[in-house]
C-alpha cells in the first residue's frame, strides 16, 4: 500500500510504504539541481513526513543518474532566485527540525550543496555509481548549510580541507574508507538495502529512537566532557518522563524477541 505526493511542482516526490518515507529529488535531466521549486519543495516534503502518523523511518535519494549536483547553477546566473540568504534564518541547514531519522540513499554524484543535503541525513547508505566533491570554493558561493561542521565531522579536518581546497572527487570505496558513508553496495541493491535497514529501525520503540537522534544531535557538538554531563541528564529526564523500569525492560525485550521470531518464522 504506496502512497506518492508531489511537492515543488513534481520536482520533489514522496512515496510512504511500510512505516518509510522515501523522498526523491526528482529533476534527472539536470542531475537533481536545486532549483527555487526544489528548496521549497523538500522541506514541504519533510515536514509532511515528520507529521505522518505512520511514518517511523525517513529516506532521501535522487532519480537517476544523480543525487543532487548542487544549486542549479543556470537559475542562479539568471535569476538568483534559489539563493536566498534569509532561508537559513528560519532553520538550520537545509531542512526543518524533524524527530524521525533520516537514511541518505546516495545513488549517484553529491556535489556541493547535493553533499551538504547527504551531511544532513543521520547515516549514509551508497551505491557504487555514488560520488562526492566539495566545489563551493571553485563556484564562489560559500557553503551555508552546515558544511565545514560537518563534513569534518564525518571524515577529519585535514581530509575535509583537501576536498574543499582542491574540489576533486572521492568515489563510493573511498567515501566508505574515509568513514562519509556507512556502506557501499551494488547500485541496484541500494533500495532495497536501505529498506532493511529502517526497516530494523522501525522495529525498535520509536520514542527511543527519536530520542536518541535528539540526543546525538546535542552531544555531536560539543567538548566531550560537555557531552557525558549533557547524555547523563538527558538519560535522567528519559527515565522520568518514562518512568522506565526493570519490568518494562524486560517486557521490552520480550516484545522484541516475539516479533523477531515471527518474522523468522
Amino acid at each position: 500500500n504506496m502512497t506518492t505526493t508531489e511537492f515543488g511542482n513534481g520536482t520533489v516526490l514522496s512515496e510512504v510504504s511500510q512505516g518509510v518515507g522515501v523522498i526523491t529529488l526528482n529533476r534527472p535531466e539536470t542531475r537533481n539541481a536545486l532549483s527555487s521549486e526544489v528548496l521549497k519543495g523538500l522541506p514541504e516534503a519533510i515536514r509532511s513526513l515528520e507529521q505522518h502518523g505512520e511514518v517511523n523511518v525517513l529516506v532521501l535519494t535522487g532519480n537517476d543518474p544523480a543525487f543532487c549536483a548542487g544549486l542549479d547553477l543556470r537559475e542562479l546566473g539568471e535569476s538568483g532566485g534559489n539563493i536566498n540568504p534569509d532561508q537559513s534564518s528560519t532553520f538550520r541547514g537545509p531542512f526543518p527540525k524533524r524527530t524521525k531519522p533520516l537514511i541518505g540513499a546516495i545513488n549517484g554524484v553529491a556535489v556541493t550543496g547535493g553533499l551538504e543535503l547527504a551531511l544532513a541525513c543521520d547515516f549514509l547508505i551508497a551505491s557504487e555509481r555514488a560520488k562526492f566533491a566539495d566545489t563551493h570554493a571553485r563556484v564562489g558561493v560559500m557553503p551555508g548549510w552546515g558544511l565545514s561542521v560537518l563534513l569534518p565531522q564525518a571524515i577529519g579536518v585535514r581530509r575535509a580541507r583537501e576536498m574543499s581546497l582542491t574540489g576533486n572527487y572521492l568515489d563510493a570505496a573511498t567515501a566508505a574508507e574515509w568513514g562519509l558513508v556507512n556502506r557501499v553496495v551494488p547500485h541496484e541493491s541500494l533500495m532495497s538495502t536501505v529498506h532493511a535497514v529502517a526497516q530494523d529501525i522501525c522495529s525498535n520503540d520509536q520514542e527511543g529512537v527519536r530520542q536518541m537522534i535528539n540526543t546525538y544531535e546535542r552531544t555531536s557538538g560539543v567538548t566531550v566532557e560537555d557531552g557525558w554531563a549533557l547524555e547523563s541528564s538527558m538519560g535522567e529526564e528519559w527515565l522520568q518522563r518514562t518512568g522506565f523500569t526493570p519490568r518494562k525492560v524486560a517486557e521490552r525485550r520480550a516484545d522484541i524477541q516475539g516479533r523477531g521470531r515471527a518474522q523468522n518464522s
